[in-house]
């Protein structure tokens, strides 16, 4: 179904439902005063988890199974015990990476079909957890934790590393790409038995010269693929906009966006994939739309052109920021939204041409999906 949005927020979830008139209403909220970091909506809405952010008190795992009406906590992902006298410090701030889960960061449905059971989850401090079911139990992917590269990945706007964005090969299971911030992309086609560190072509600019197209420290923002065409990558970087026709081994920096092609969430066609939407926003100390103008960018034509976006949006000032899993897009490829960091919530029924005002009184969002 598309005509129902999970909303996840600083303090609480919320459920945003499409009533008969065409106009979109909060429905439901849950967990209230609790920070909500991601979501996964399975089975039509039936199935539900909830990933809490409890600080004292660790991350959290909440799942229903009846759309919402009951919930039970389930086991967060859990590190193994740091061996004594492991160093293991982030190489830009020289303090311990912590081997416990600090934000619940992704997740996303791996195998063939939601009801295999397999979840994959990416955590803060830079773990990537892989489940068999359901996510009653959750497996450290070795293979990556321990790869000797993973030290050289560096915290960015957080303390540490973390990863954010999974995508699984809907034609075949075993190939997974996930993105770190600060620690580039990279990708596994045995299920986590091996990886191999991908992304030529990207650009940094916070590097020496020499290192600026290293694929290691590149600070992948967010990335996304067209699960009809999964080899076709939208990446909003650090440094501007990315696109990969070959699944992410190659990339092609996109010049030339209006307004800015800053920014922190895309979206792409779950069909068309030369057509994706981003948040654009001023750089680095400010992270404000430009010139406090909040608007949506879309390409249909894999980033030859874009279309700036406003229709609806504020007329006035705005200071709202996107998170990288603020922007989504339903099944149908018709339906957008997007939340913001100042609680304001919008929807779009016809591809962002225009966009309908939810809210404008929620708390800070983190992360919107639809049903899937």
């Amino acid at each position: 179904m598309s005509d129902c949005l999970w909303v996840g927020t600083r303090k609480g979830l919320f459920g945003v439902a499409r009533d008969n008139r065409g106009r979109w209403r909060i429905a439901g909220t849950w967990f209230a005063g609790d920070p909500v970091s991601m979501l996964l909506p399975q089975r039509g809405g039936r199935r539900i988890h909830a990933a809490l952010d409890l600080g004292h008190f660790g991350v959290k795992m909440q799942r229903s199974d009846d759309g919402g009406k009951r919930w039970r906590e389930t086991p967060a992902p859990a590190f193994p015990p740091r061996p004594d006298g492991l160093e293991d410090k982030d190489p830009m701030r020289g303090i311990d990476i912590p081997w416990s889960s600090k934000l619940i960061w992704a997740l996303e449905p791996g195998g063939a079909g939601e009801d295999s059971g397999e979840l994959w989850c990416g955590v803060i401090p830079g773990g990537l957890f892989h489940s068999v079911d359901g996510g009653d139990s959750w497996t450290l992917v070795r293979s990556l934790w321990d790869h000797p590269l993973r030290k050289k990945w560096m915290g960015g706007g957080y303390d540490f590393a973390g990863i954010h964005s999974i995508m699984v090969d809907p034609r075949d299971a075993r190939h997974v790409t996930i993105a770190v911030s600060t620690g580039g992309v990279w990708t596994t086609k045995d299920k986590g038995g091996s990886w191999a560190l991908i992304g030529k072509g990207l650009r940094n600019v916070y590097m020496p010269p020499d290192m600026a197209g290293d694929p290691l420290p590149q600070d992948a923002h967010r990335v996304v693929h067209c699960p009809a065409k999964p080899d076709r990558l939208w990446m909003q970087h650090h440094n501007g906009i990315f696109r990969s026709d070959d699944g992410g081994e190659h990339w092609q920096e996109l010049h030339d966006v209006p307004p800015s092609s800053f920014g922190f969430a895309v979206a792409v066609h779950p069909t068309e994939a030369d057509t994706a939407w981003f948040v654009p926003a001023t750089k680095d100390e400010r992270r404000f739309p430009v010139n406090a103008r909040l608007v949506v960018t879309r390409t249909r034509d894999g980033g030859k052109h874009f279309d700036v976006l406003s229709k609806g949006l504020p007329d006035e000032p705005a200071y709202d920021l996107i998170y990288r899993h603020g922007l989504a897009i339903a099944a149908d490829g018709e339906r957008l939204a997007f939340g913001s960091t100042t609680g304001s919530l919008w929807v779009s029924e016809d591809q962002g041409d225009s966009w309908q005002n939810v809210s404008k009184h929620l708390p800070p969002i983190s992360c919107v999906r639809f049903e899937a």
